[in-house]
């Protein structure tokens, strides 16, 4: 019993960072930043990377999602992605009545500067969302295909292939939805999408480390077997 109680616990921590990301993700994608590792080099007039900070949160959802999956098993992980988009529909719930509610007179955040921040959150959200939905169950969908095929071993495999094909889907997915929204031009499209894919497929290769030390000491905590999962309700 305290075994199930200290998973379930996990499972919930899990679960609050998962949804915290993903919902702050959503919140803070406006802000545009620049890294330039390898130089300012572009692609299709776009400078690599010069990114949205919203993608900055995201691939901490899909290092969960597959820690999740590896530890507790791909029902509980398709439950934890539910669970995220009901919290962002919520937040956009939140955000809507929000901007509706008028600005008195002396209020630091006036509505105008409010609308320009939150203004275009809601169609954001909403094409973040159709493409979460696919990268997320995809992501999830590979990852234990390649579990079972592997019989449990070479965790890195399951982990970078599921990820670099979901967040392509993604990351295509969000970019025409938002050029359709006209919220980034379709000039930028290319260059954004090979500058976001290129960073995402980075911060995965830089995950794996943390997936297997992860993996490690839950492994350890609950005495589980290579390939071995917890079962909870």
């Amino acid at each position: 019993m305290q075994k199930q109680k200290a998973a379930y616990q996990l499972y919930l921590y899990l679960a609050a960072l998962f949804i915290t990301s993903l919902v702050v993700s959503n919140l803070i994608f406006q802000k545009f930043f620049y890294w330039y590792p390898f130089g300012e080099i572009t692609v299709f007039g776009e400078r690599i990377f010069e990114i949205s900070v919203g993608i900055l949160p995201y691939p901490v959802t899909f290092l969960i999602t597959d820690l999740i999956s590896e530890v507790f098993g791909k029902k509980k992980a398709n439950q934890v992605v539910t669970a995220g988009i009901f919290a962002s529909f919520f937040s956009l719930l939140i955000i809507y009545v929000s901007a509706a509610a008028p600005a008195t007179d002396w209020s630091p955040i006036g509505d105008e500067l409010f609308r320009t921040v939150f203004g275009r959150t809601v169609l954001a959200v909403l094409a973040s969302m159709l493409a979460y939905l696919a990268a997320q169950y995809i992501d999830i969908h590979i990852y234990h295909f390649w579990k079972n095929y592997t019989k449990g071993r070479h965790l890195w495999l399951r982990n970078n292939f599921s990820t670099f094909f979901s967040q392509f889907i993604d990351m295509m997915t969000v970019l025409l939805l938002l050029c359709s929204f006209e919220i980034i031009p379709w000039e930028r499209f290319t260059g954004l999408l090979i500058g976001g894919v290129l960073f995402k497929m980075l911060i995965a290769l830089l995950d794996t480390p943390f997936l297997y030390f992860f993996v490690y000491l839950i492994r350890k905590r609950f005495h589980l077997e290579k390939g071995e999962e917890i079962q909870l309700p």
